[in-house]
């Protein structure tokens, strides 16, 4: 008996510097697919994490994410800026060491399923 594939899920986030980010897309099937390529196209950092987009998809469109979820979102945020080479606000990402951050790393997980509780 085959494995089924599990439906894509996916939800794209907006953090303009400015209160909590807020939830630009969502959707599940041919939608999350869409969103996934335009952010490839766009260059925009992707991050796989269900638990957090589970959770995610269940904000309304154009809502702040709620304070629950600061850390995991601010873990994936740190993760698009250390991808991109750079911190908050356009500066240069550090390492605590001092040495420059580089898209290398392998991508991380968030703890998305602790601020669910």
């Amino acid at each position: 008996m085959s494995e089924q594939r599990k439906l894509a899920l996916a939800v794209a986030l907006r953090w303009d510097g400015k209160g909590a980010p807020r939830v630009t897309a969502k959707g599940s099937g041919e939608i999350a697919d869409r969103i996934i390529a335009l952010a490839r196209e766009h260059d925009i950092p992707l991050r796989e994490d269900r638990a957090l987009v589970g959770i995610l998809s269940k904000i309304d469109l154009d809502q702040q994410i709620p304070a629950k979820l600061y850390v995991a979102v601010a873990e994936v945020i740190a993760f698009a800026y250390a991808l991109q080479g750079r911190g908050p606000h356009g500066r240069a990402a550090a390492r605590a060491d001092g040495s420059s951050v580089h898209g290398d790393s392998p991508p991380a997980r968030s703890n998305a399923a602790d601020a669910a509780d």
